[in-house]
């Protein structure tokens, strides 16, 4: 009964576990900041952290601390003017410490592909703007097998959602010389697997970043605001206790272009946040990646 319990509370956690998302897709992972920049092509690999601590309310002595790790591979390909494709695919590391047990799990997670449209593209002297709209979808690669009997205590363990979801996604960019704000908005429809459905989710985020050049490269200082809010997950069409919430995160980074290799990263820290009915906080959150734009 006490491991169903934690398992509850911590529920929500899959959403930044297995999903693209994307991402930051993600989700889960699927985390969308400041992409490289890119003419045509670009492709690499990025790597994501992600911790917690969970206590039971009123029962301290019932915590769990996890930590979550991502190893994806990314890509994006502009087809003509219009149009974008964007493919991630997560390796992920979970480890859940409780006060009575340690979990670890490793495997593929779920795959994401995404489609953007440029709606406009807007140059004026030393000012441009564009506007890209799309959406995607992520597809079940991850592996799912929850126990049937329990898949509430056991579902956030898994590598993967097992359910087909939907991504809308909004882009603008605009550019006044060697600063750029570049803001990002994208909603998630969940799917289910076994009557169990992961809660939907919606996150925006803005970046302000500055090209600063040099002999050898030029580099890209950045700061950031990130909003999440999570439905709660469902269960047979009833919602689970304990699981959704919202929060509100601070990110702090720069990206390093040495001609086609770019090298980026960024922390993340919360501002606010609400989860889970206040039994879990976000602790801190990275990103690395390494990526060759063409």
């Amino acid at each position: 009964m006490k491991k169903i319990i934690i398992a509850i509370v911590f529920i929500f956690s899959i959403q930044f576990v297995s999903a693209c998302d994307i991402c930051g897709c993600s989700t889960g992972n699927y985390f969308v900041g400041p992409f490289p920049r890119f003419h045509k092509h670009f492709f690499g690999t990025r790597y994501t952290f992600r911790s917690f601590r969970s206590e039971v309310a009123n029962d301290p002595t019932q915590f769990s601390k996890d930590f979550y790790q991502t190893v994806e591979l990314w890509g994006g390909w502009n087809i003509g003017k219009k149009w974008q494709l964007l493919a991630f695919l997560p390796y992920n590391f979970n480890k859940q410490h409780s006060d009575d047990t340690l979990l670890k799990s490793n495997g593929f997670g779920d795959a994401t592909i995404m489609t953007n449209y440029n709606i406009f593209s807007n140059r004026n002297g030393f000012t441009s703007s564009e506007l890209w709209f799309g959406g995607g979808i992520k597809l079940p690669v991850g592996k799912f097998a929850a126990d049937p009997n329990a898949i509430v205590a056991s579902a956030n363990n898994q590598a993967g959602t097992g359910s087909y979801d939907f991504l809308l996604n909004a882009l603008y960019v605009l550019r006044m010389r060697e600063w750029s704000i570049n803001s990002n908005i994208n909603y998630k429809l969940n799917g289910s697997k076994n009557a169990y459905k992961f809660g939907d989710r919606l996150s925006t985020n803005i970046f302000i970043s500055r090209i600063v050049g040099t002999k050898f490269a030029s580099f890209s200082p950045n700061i950031g605001l990130l909003f999440e809010h999570l439905n709660a997950n469902e269960l047979s069409n009833t919602k689970v206790a304990s699981t959704g919430g919202n929060g509100l995160l601070t990110a702090v980074g720069t990206e390093v272009n040495f001609g086609k290799i770019i090298v980026g990263t960024n922390v993340q820290l919360p501002i606010s946040q609400n989860l889970s009915d206040g039994q879990t906080t976000t602790k801190v959150r990275g990103m690395l990646h390494l990526s060759y734009a063409f």
